[in-house]
């Protein structure tokens, strides 16, 4: 049975139909990674997944169990198990590293206060972070804030990690600090489903590369199968175009 697995997932957003006929699977320890142009439909699928967007159409499942088949509650739980980061790092600024992450244990998993700031800076310590525990948001960089987000889901113990650009809104030389963590995640077993441009990364560590336009996955396959040289994929064209974007920047 796979850890998650997505049926069929259709949405409208605004009149338009942002997300049509999606299914996918994610094995335990699986990392699968989504390319393709902005607009696509990617970050709307990984909120349906995680039901910040109800689905139209299809259904979700986590370990066999249907999310459109949940109450109110129980999708609350539901949330709990998938960790979702996003492009921007959704941090409160009013409350140090250490906090950001043990906010959620405390009022959530009514983890005791000590205990909630014990796991936070050991989730802290997972992603490099040991240092920074009592700093605040504005005194950290954009990786180090990312790091602080994906350590509070962690800290959730999630089945499933999903990942929207997570590096879109760093500079160029903060983008290598974070894909190390999410690097170590997959090496560890974390099964994943990660929104990216970083083609270089989705080469190295993706199990399969699932390329997404205009509402559909058109194309998928091993990056060895979609991205070799002549393989004709409308996955290798656009990473060709991105490539040569970067070299022009």
């Amino acid at each position: 049975m796979p850890v998650l697995e997505a049926r069929h997932i259709s949405k409208s957003l605004g009149g338009k139909l942002i997300v049509d006929d999606v299914s996918l699977t994610l094995d335990q320890g699986e990392l699968k990674v989504l390319i393709g142009p902005s607009g696509g439909g990617k970050s709307t699928l990984l909120q349906c997944i995680h039901y910040l967007h109800r689905p139209d159409q299809g259904e979700v499942l986590l370990e066999g169990r249907s999310a459109a088949e949940m109450g109110r509650r129980n999708i609350c739980a539901f949330r709990q198990e998938i960790g979702m980061i996003f492009q921007d790092f959704n941090l409160f600024d009013h409350l140090s590293a250490e906090n950001n992450v043990a906010v959620a244990l405390r009022k959530v998993k009514k983890f005791s206060t000590r205990a909630a700031l014990e796991r936070a800076r050991a989730e802290l310590a997972r992603v490099g972070l040991a240092d920074k525990a009592r700093l605040y948001p504005a005194e950290l960089s954009g990786g180090q804030k990312q790091r602080v987000s994906i350590a509070r889901a962690l800290a959730m113990d999630p089945k499933v990690m999903l990942l929207d650009e997570p590096t879109s809104a760093l500079d160029p030389e903060l983008i290598g600090e974070v894909l190390n963590v999410i690097a170590d995640l997959a090496q560890g077993g974390m099964t994943m489903l990660m929104a990216t441009h970083q083609i270089g990364f989705a080469r190295r560590l993706t199990n399969e590369i699932l390329f997404m336009e205009k509402g559909r996955l058109t194309e998928r396959g091993s990056p060895a199968e979609l991205l070799a040289p002549g393989s004709n994929s409308r996955a290798a064209e656009f990473c060709a175009k991105l490539a040569q974007l970067m070299g022009r920047e």
